[in-house]
């Protein structure tokens, strides 16, 4: 394996070397004190591993960690630190990524068997699925990734905060996003001295979680903030929208496609993650099903085909328990085809969920409907 080291401290430099030489097939390329110099020469030469110091005057080890895997995403770093091992989970590192000074042989030769299984791994992980195939990324409902065709996954994190980080890049794919913006979102109450080591750190997980789907996925690092950019992914999202606005607004003749589209929303968009600042892009889907489904519904009922207007009508009421007016249609509809008792079934179902969640009674125009066809009867 090809290394370079870079230590601020020269006898530093000089005892990891000496460590890294009694081990096999490891050949020093270069050792460094200034940042800058390693930097040039890691981008420049064939570099397998890094060994580098968190703690470098002018630039932190995990920012310059972050500007090198940018260029090399393959790259392996492993991080040194004079912290103890408290400390440096407080970095929230991966733990096959760092060794803490005074560097023994022993726990220097775990770490390099470990780079050498993961650089093993990434091998096969690169093969399967080929950068060219197409990946689904689904983030209605539950956030899965394809892994293999068919087949779905959780996407595993290091941290919280490097998920949310992420989906937030995603929402805002192809934008530049401030690191200001994303320090404000994360990291609020942090003194700002330690914050940026926190980006940088939540970054270079998301980069590593995202390495065996190869470049379907790329951070580009802009002067003041990053770029999520994304190539031979379909969002679910995305495919879910663009469908219903090549059938919308519904006619007779498409109305059963439009119907079929309307099902591909199997959830809310990010349902399982109360990030405040994912609510106004999921309101907006939700308006936007609402929308495409009470047209359906009416299209239905206008044509007279009132089993697939109540199918509508109560899948809306299914996703959205409040929607009173998806109720009222049922009631109108069961009326017309005198069923009285389901047309009591949807009142009381109503009745029953205003009074749970809101503490309310549906609106008087329902409740004056349903004395007027119903009990004065």
């Amino acid at each position: 394996m090809r290394v370079i080291l870079v230590d601020d401290e020269r006898l530093a430099l000089d005892y990891l070397e000496r460590q890294l030489m009694k081990l096999d097939e490891v050949v020093i390329l270069g050792k460094y004190t200034n940042p800058f110099e390693a930097k040039e020469q890691i981008l420049q030469q064939d570099v397998d591993v890094i060994f580098l110091d968190i703690s470098l005057p002018e630039i932190n080890g995990i920012e310059l960690a972050e500007q090198i895997l940018e260029k090399k995403p393959d790259m392996h770093i492993v991080f040194v630190t004079a912290y103890n091992e408290h400390a440096v989970k407080a970095f929230e590192l991966n733990a096959l990524d760092y060794i803490v000074k005074p560097i023994i042989a022993e726990r220097l030769a775990i770490t390099m068997e470990r780079v050498k299984s993961r650089r093993v791994l990434a091998s096969k992980q690169q093969e399967v699925p080929r950068k060219e195939e197409h990946i689904r990324l689904n983030v209605l409902r539950q956030v899965t990734i394809e892994t293999s065709p068919g087949q779905f996954s959780i996407m595993q994190w290091r941290t919280s905060k490097a998920q949310e980080l992420f989906l937030y890049l995603l929402q805002h794919r192809g934008q530049l996003v401030r690191k200001s913006a994303l320090i404000d979102l994360l990291w609020p109450e942090y003194e700002m001295d330690k914050v940026y080591s926190q980006l940088y750190t939540a970054v270079y997980h998301i980069r590593k979680t995202l390495e065996p789907f190869g470049e379907r996925f790329q951070i580009a690092n802009a002067t003041e903030g990053y770029i999520l950019k994304i190539q031979n992914v379909v969002l679910d999202v995305e495919q879910w929208e663009s469908q219903l606005a090549s059938l919308f607004p519904p006619t007779l003749e498409r109305v059963d496609r439009c119907s079929e589209a309307i099902k591909q929303y199997t959830g809310h968009y990010l349902q399982e993650h109360d990030y405040w600042w994912a609510e106004s892009e999921r309101q907006r889907l939700k308006e936007l099903w609402l929308e495409a489904s009470y047209a359906v519904a009416a299209l239905y009922e206008r044509a007279g085909l009132l089993d697939q207007a109540i199918n509508s009508y109560s899948a809306i009421c299914r996703q959205h328990a409040l929607e009173e007016e998806a109720y009222f249609a049922l009631m109108k509809i069961h009326h017309s085809m005198n069923h009285p008792h389901l047309v009591e079934r949807e009142y009381d179902m109503l009745t029953r969920i205003y009074q749970e969640e809101l503490n309310e009674e549906p609106s008087p125009h329902i409740i004056k409907w349903f004395k007027q066809n119903m009990i004065e009867q």
